[in-house]
């Protein structure tokens, strides 16, 4: 089935683009192309770009989705710059997105939709289908909606149907230019329409249409091949960084002998992590969805306080609702994760796009000294480790942490290796025994400073709880002044001793060199990418990219002090450089910050980077 193109290109990576209107699709073809990506052995990422309204007006650059897809058979770190293939099916797609085509990529277009009124919808005076506008590419102007109505007239299904699978037309031309098997989008569909047979026939019939139409036409002058990647044995999958997220707590509840219990309130972009773990209570968790965020966390320390792995996930708006409960978790100093999965701010903001918008709220959006562990996630895939990182250094050192990650990551995909839970790290909750003689309910171990766990119901163990404060050792309401000072102390010196229990800073590159490229979160891939460019290309620059925040780990000084240079580049206004200067005012950053909803590329970085190491 796979035919082979007369003109094969060999490449090692390429990106492929769909867009359409928020109604075609787009973001199911991209994935479908990623899954056959997957079993046909590449390694890739993905990117999906859609409006944040529900049903955005259509035919409008307001209303335009999009799915991004870096493929190849090297290690793919970033979704990519610019595409090489972008399937448009609007006039608006073509508009709002030809920017992210790079010069002479094919571009593939669904001609019929190019009416009068839907150029003018789109803000075209003149068709850009017959001037020059887009000489610089190759454009294969197919009338996909006409040919996938006559596909399927033989089945006797009225126009709007047959026009809701024109997405299938679109993939059948992606997989011929790719030499894909359709095995993958077969089953997928298969199970998808089980109970709709004729649905299932009219997709899997305007696939192959899409596929043969592509295989007679001239306008396609090639086909890509691309070697599979080398990939370690095991058993690989694509995974979105939200379900990586809910996997990290199921591995982690099973790690740690804890029932886990998720109290969240949807919200957008971090529902997906409630939705994922709603479907494994054969694994023993309990999901609750609140009837808004307070709820979802109070529920959640209430589940702590009871002896689970209790998680509650949100975005930033959620974060600011939750900060009350927050500092009472570090009140009476219960284990809890908070999962922030960022998006555009203020207020509403940008709810569908991706931000590290909340690091400065998460390290002092709460009143009073309540100081939590802040760790960051850097890739779709280990969004499961720090999630399981998070269960662990919340449950061993009795305190909330707050996991970081963001709409890029969550929304976007990658190859994630499934790993063995015996070959985790392993994760010791301080629960007392019953009847413990020598218990006492704020009695600290020596060097976590952390009290012990005591589950209610367990002989001998009863103690007060609550957001008032508390003596020291015995637990009794205090308003003691200098007890009150003491607790304060403890419960911050306790955050800051967690860097005795987390690796020191890699730097990837040399030690010293003239510039160290600094990130933290989701940006990681992209930073990457550019510093190793550079580096090809004989410069010392380096990367030291932060996934332990609060506390920083103990040799970052050192490493800091070892170069002439030292940039901050972030998606935010400069969070994380303002946090660095405070920690480090003897030392000089430079910053570099982009606030679009859109992920950097690695082109923009490498052009910053080069000019800041050519200024005197």
């Amino acid at each position: 089935m796979t035919k082979k193109h007369n003109n094969v290109v060999n490449v090692e990576d390429v990106v492929v683009r769909f867009v359409g209107d928020s109604g075609d699709g787009m973001q199911l073809t991209g994935t479908l192309f990623s899954d056959a990506s997957a079993i046909a052995g590449y390694d890739f990422a993905t990117f999906p770009d859609y409006p944040s309204e529900i049903r955005a007006p259509q035919g409008t650059i307001a209303g335009v989705s999009g799915f991004q897809v870096h493929i190849g058979h090297k290690d793919i770190y970033t979704t990519g710059d610019l595409a090489d293939v972008l399937v448009a099916m609007n006039p608006a797609s073509v508009k709002s997105n030809i920017k992210w085509a790079r010069t002479g990529a094919t571009i593939i277009i669904d001609t019929d939709t190019f009416t009068e009124k839907a150029l003018k919808k789109a803000g075209y005076t003149d068709n850009p289908l017959n001037n020059d506008s887009l000489k610089d590419y190759n454009l294969v102007k197919a009338p996909i909606s006409t040919l996938t109505k006559e596909c399927v007239a033989n089945l006797d299904v009225d126009n709007k149907t047959a026009m809701k699978s024109r997405n299938m037309f679109a993939l059948g031309i992606i997989f011929f230019i790719f030499n894909r098997d359709y095995k993958s989008a077969d089953s997928f569909l298969e199970e998808k329409f089980k109970q709709k047979p004729l649905v299932l026939k009219i997709n899997k019939q305007i696939l192959r249409a899409g596929y043969n139409y592509a295989d007679t036409i001239e306008a396609i002058e090639s086909t890509y091949n691309l070697e599979p990647a080398e990939l370690e044995k095991g058993t690989y999958r694509n995974i979105t960084g939200n379900v990586a997220t809910a996997w990290g707590f199921l591995a982690a509840a099973e790690r740690s002998g804890r029932n886990l219990f998720l109290g969240s309130y949807p919200i957008t972009p971090a529902s997906e992590i409630l939705q994922e773990l709603s479907k494994h209570k054969q694994f023993g968790a309990k999901v609750f969805q609140a009837e808004d965020e307070i709820a979802g966390i109070v529920s959640s320390i209430g589940a702590s306080f009871a002896g689970s792995l209790a998680v509650t996930t949100t975005s930033g708006p959620g974060l600011s609702l939750k900060s009350e409960a927050i500092g009472l978790a570090v009140m009476t100093e219960l284990p809890i994760v908070i999962v922030d999965v960022q998006r555009g701010g203020p207020s509403t903001g940008l709810p569908t796009k991706s931000e590290q918008s909340d690091l400065l709220q998460a390290l002092f959006g709460r009143n009073g000294e309540a100081p939590v562990i802040i760790i960051a996630a850097s890739s779709c895939s280990n969004c499961f480790y720090y999630a399981y990182e998070a269960s662990r250094l919340a449950i061993e050192h009795m305190t909330p942490v707050i996991l970081l990650t963001d709409g890029y990551l969550a929304n976007g995909s990658e190859i994630f290796k499934i790993p063995k839970i015996a070959d985790l790290s392993a994760i010791n909750p301080p629960i007392v025994k019953p009847n413990d003689p020598d218990y006492e309910p704020y009695k600290r171990d020596n060097e976590k400073l952390n009290r012990l766990w005591a589950i209610p119901g367990s002989e001998g163990l009863r103690h007060r709880i609550g957001g008032l404060e508390k003596e020291n050792i015995y637990g009794n309401v205090s308003h003691d002044p200098d007890n009150h000072q003491l607790m304060c102390e403890l419960r911050a010196d306790k955050v800051k001793r967690v860097a005795n229990y987390i690796p020191k800073q890699k730097i990837i590159g040399k030690k010293k060199g003239d510039l160290l490229v600094v990130g933290w979160g989701g940006t990681h891939g992209v930073l990457l990418e550019a510093v190793k460019k550079m580096q090809k290309k004989g410069k010392k620059v380096s990367l030291a990219h932060f996934n332990y925040i609060n506390p920083l780990p103990k040799n970052t000084e050192d490493i800091f002090s070892n170069f002439k240079k030292i940039i901050v580049a972030e998606l935010n206004l400069g969070q994380f450089v303002l946090y660095l200067r405070m920690n480090f005012q003897q030392i000089k950053f430079e910053q570099f910050n982009k606030i679009q909803g859109l992920p950097f590329r690695v082109s923009e970085l490498v052009d910053k980077f080069n000019q800041i190491l050519e200024e005197k």
